[in-house]
């Protein structure tokens, strides 16, 4: 066997086949292009196929895919501490804080995330859309990581990700869950199946392997969310059994914080881990909201791995802020401007509540809503905006084959059930550079401008089309052209046609 391929298109002489049945493409239908190819084995759901190669009948496609993919990298989870983080929000920033503990401890450590790999001093890139990656590149990146002498691994874990088998056999040995809100209703179906997906993180550590890295198995929940009660119900009914540590503002929690100070440069606060040791925490993250997060990675550090606390203190100050997570964009202009990746009403809302703190004059909101995605929430976001920002301009955000027009719509009716006024506190602009543009025009002196929903993101999709787009590049091209100076072009949509 040669490799392992779920892409008919990327098959290669000698590789297994493994032909998955989605939502829109089944994969039997390209097995015959999979064996002109060189296909040696075809793997598949559908038995009695005739077909000119060796298969082999399976229940589920997805556990087998990551089951071989496993293997065939010779289980190099099994050679790792695995760190699991899922959750609506917050996967990235607190994957990332994780990641640069486990670096100031002097760990050799490496992280697959919804934006990239790194392993050792290379980072890869993992995707336009960010989702977990498919379970045969999760594996060889695992594999990398063993190769290179890298001992823990921080693995960003999406509801696609689990639900599709994706990080099966990954062996986690902590899993961190940073909240659980409304988002990914349109695939789930719904909220309850959704905290189910999202759970199934916790399940996972019942069945990690004995290791010869060996730690205790560790559930880190976020008392504060609404999630909480499910979560703990669920990893107390886990066998064999799985520890459990609480982190949180509210009282009550095992890892706690006190005495926030939330600043246009960072954070500052102090913690106490189960009564027993406080740090006094700094951080470049802005907004109250990363407070929970970089509680749930110092839960992580200092329960789940024993770091001490001058090394959890020296990795969270040392970690720069994350591409597209309040990201300033600074050319001059006597406004703040303000890049973020918040694409889901809780997002949005800690978002702008953030905004708020960091500004006397007035919030200006950018963003929009995915066609062909969960549509309860394009309301949801535009009631959000409606309350906490004080003008909005509602625009594109991956419409892909669903009406702008419709879209911008459903939003339109969530501001004016707060009391919006079209063309007075909100605005419709499609083309999402022009939208940018427009909300520059809005600002004055002091005031705060915010375009969400892309962030790091590279591309946004009109119908089947991936167009490449930067929102930071775009928010700087937009700023270039409102000062008079020179910039980056703005990128190209064809909305602006």
């Amino acid at each position: 066997m040669t490799g392992i391929a779920l892409d008919s298109r990327a098959v290669e002489p000698g590789n297994v086949f493994v032909a998955l049945e989605g939502g829109s493409v089944d994969g039997h239908q390209y097995i015959p292009e999979a064996i002109s190819r060189g296909a040696a084995v075809v793997i598949g759901t559908k038995p009695g196929l005739d077909i000119e190669a060796p298969y082999l009948t399976v229940l589920d496609g997805r556990l087998a895919l990551a089951q071989l993919s496993a293997a065939f990298y010779d289980f190099p989870a099994r050679e790792l501490t695995v760190i699991g983080v899922t959750g609506t929000d917050g996967k990235t920033t607190t994957a990332n804080l994780i990641f640069h503990i486990l670096r100031a401890a002097g760990l050799q450590a490496g992280m697959i995330s919804t934006v990239n790999a790194q392993i050792g001093d290379k980072v890869l890139d993992t995707g336009f859309h960010v989702t977990t990656p498919e379970a045969p590149l999760v594996q060889s990146y695992l594999a990398e990581m063993v190769a290179s002498g890298i001992t823990h691994v921080v693995l960003e874990v999406t509801s696609h990700g689990l639900v599709q088998k994706r990080v099966a056999c990954c062996e986690f040995d902590l899993g961190v869950v940073t909240n659980i809100t409304h988002e990914h209703l349109d695939y789930h179906g719904s909220y309850a199946d959704y905290l189910s997906a999202k759970g199934s993180l916790l399940t996972e550590l019942s069945k990690t392997v004995i290791k010869k890295c060996a730690i205790a198995r560790l559930a880190v929940l976020n008392k504060d969310d609404s999630s909480f009660k499910y979560l703990e119900e669920l990893v107390e009914g886990l066998t064999p059994g799985v520890g459990r540590v609480t982190y949180g503002v509210a009282p009550g929690a095992e890892v706690s914080a006190a005495n926030v100070q939330v600043q246009p440069r960072g954070l500052r606060f102090s913690t106490k881990i189960r009564q027993s040791q406080s740090l006094e925490i700094k951080s470049t993250l802005v907004g109250a909201y990363n407070v929970s997060n970089c509680l749930a990675a110092i839960s992580t550090a200092a329960v789940g791995l024993g770091i001490d606390g001058k090394h959890i203190q020296q990795g969270i100050a040392e970690m720069p802020g994350i591409p597209g997570r309040m990201e300033a964009i600074e050319l001059g202009q006597d406004f703040l401007a303000l890049v973020d990746f918040a694409h889901t009403p809780n997002a949005l809302e800690n978002v702008l509540q953030s905004a708020r703190e960091l500004t006397k004059g007035n919030v200006i909101a950018v963003f929009g809503s995915a066609g062909l995605r969960d549509r309860a929430k394009r309301g949801m976001m535009a009631e959000i905006s409606g309350r906490l920002a004080d003008l909005t301009v509602l625009t594109a955000e991956d419409p892909r084959s669903e009406s702008l027009a419709d879209i911008l719509s459903d939003m339109a009716s969530g501001m004016v059930s707060q009391g919006g006024v079209e063309s007075r506190t909100f605005w419709r602009v499609p083309d999402r550079g022009n939208a940018i543009r427009f909300a520059l025009t809005l600002a004055k002196p002091g005031d705060l401008v915010i375009s969400c929903g892309k962030g790091h993101e590279q591309s946004m999709c009109f119908g089947t089309i991936e167009y490449a787009w930067d929102d930071r590049t775009a928010m700087r091209a937009a700023l270039a052209e409102y000062l008079g100076i020179d910039g980056p072009q703005m990128p190209y949509l064809p909305t602006q046609e």
